[in-house]
């Protein structure tokens, strides 16, 4: 037996409460370099995980060994069935997948054909990724998927050829930001319909020792908007910083001499971007968010003062 002391690695390695220590847990989260472990790694990973839950430790394991195979179980395997998800739904495959698709996004903004085909691209990927990270307790209905990614997909194609017919005669800078317009429209639909049982019914919310208190529709509006407010600028970084630099270069006639960079120099600037945009934004509200108890609802305010220890603050799950 291992004489490393017993951890809890059922909660991140760093302080949550703080945004360095969510930061330093998304940085491990979304590491593109996850998605190189051999299939035999990451088996050894998850035994070390489930050894260790069941008590059992590994002779000789660190604490850093320890975390490290956490961090490549977490990475690979859905936390609810434990079976391991498809690699391009994880959420280390964000950075290049994303970094791909929105650089070809941006590169191909003018044709209608091209904005119809990447935009489908993109929320085919984001339909993926939520359906791989669904909950296992609570499963997303396929027909909600479905609906989801219809009106998602519709509504980024609307914006973006919307935008595209209105800017024609606008600076090019301008033309370049209407990928940007889109996905964010398209933000502000996917993940509502998404999440809309929580619009109906509320997220649970609990007090600081976890004692539940009742379903909140106001936190399940906040929870939402502060997932919806983090994917947007996400985006940001990736889809306005390049397009400075590429309309840049296209006014010193760098791309016409050279129209070939376009693509690769875009997809390359994306990835750069969405390496610290991704984790960085994941991490802008804590995943325990908190709402102070005299902005729920009466009903919850009234069950609140019932209890042998009122709180001013409800805690819930935000989501991602």
């Amino acid at each position: 037996m291992s004489s490393l002391p017993r951890i809890n690695i059922e909660e991140p390695r760093w302080d949550q409460s703080t945004y360095t220590g969510r930061a330093k847990h998304f940085f491990t989260i979304t590491n593109p370099l996850n998605l190189l472990v051999s299939s035999a790694e990451l088996e050894k990973a998850k035994r070390i995980v489930k050894n260790y839950r069941a008590g059992e430790s590994e002779p000789g394991l660190t604490e850093d060994e320890l975390w490290k195979a956490k961090h490549l179980y977490d990475s690979a395997y859905h936390p609810d069935t434990g079976e391991k998800m498809f690699i391009l739904g994880r959420m280390s495959a964000q950075v290049p997948m994303n970094m791909t698709i929105t650089g070809c996004m941006m590169t191909f903004y003018k044709s209608t054909s091209a904005v119809v085909f990447w935009q489908w691209i993109n929320q085919s990927f984001n339909a993926l990724v939520n359906y791989t990270n669904r909950s296992g307790d609570s499963d997303i209905p396929i027909n909600v998927l479905g609906t989801s990614y219809v009106l998602a997909t519709g509504g980024a194609l609307v914006t973006a050829l919307g935008l595209n017919s209105l800017v024609k005669k606008a600076p090019p800078l301008i033309g370049r930001l209407v990928p940007f317009a889109a996905v964010a429209a398209a933000n502000c639909v996917n993940i509502p319909m998404m999440r809309r049982k929580e619009l109906a019914d509320g997220v649970l919310v609990m007090d600081e020792r976890g004692s539940r208190v009742g379903l909140s529709h106001i936190a399940a509006r906040a929870a939402i908007t502060q997932v919806v407010l983090s994917r947007i600028a996400m985006a940001v970084p990736s889809m306005v910083f390049p397009p400075i630099v590429m309309n840049a270069l296209e006014r010193r006639g760098t791309l016409a001499r050279l129209p070939w960079l376009s693509a690769p120099l875009q997809v390359l600037l994306c990835g750069f971007c969405l390496t610290f945009a991704t984790p960085m934004c994941c991490a802008l509200f804590p995943q325990r968010s908190s709402l102070s108890a005299s902005h729920i609802e009466d009903h919850l305010q009234e069950k609140i003062k019932q209890l042998p220890h009122p709180v001013d603050t409800v805690y819930f799950n935000k989501g991602l």
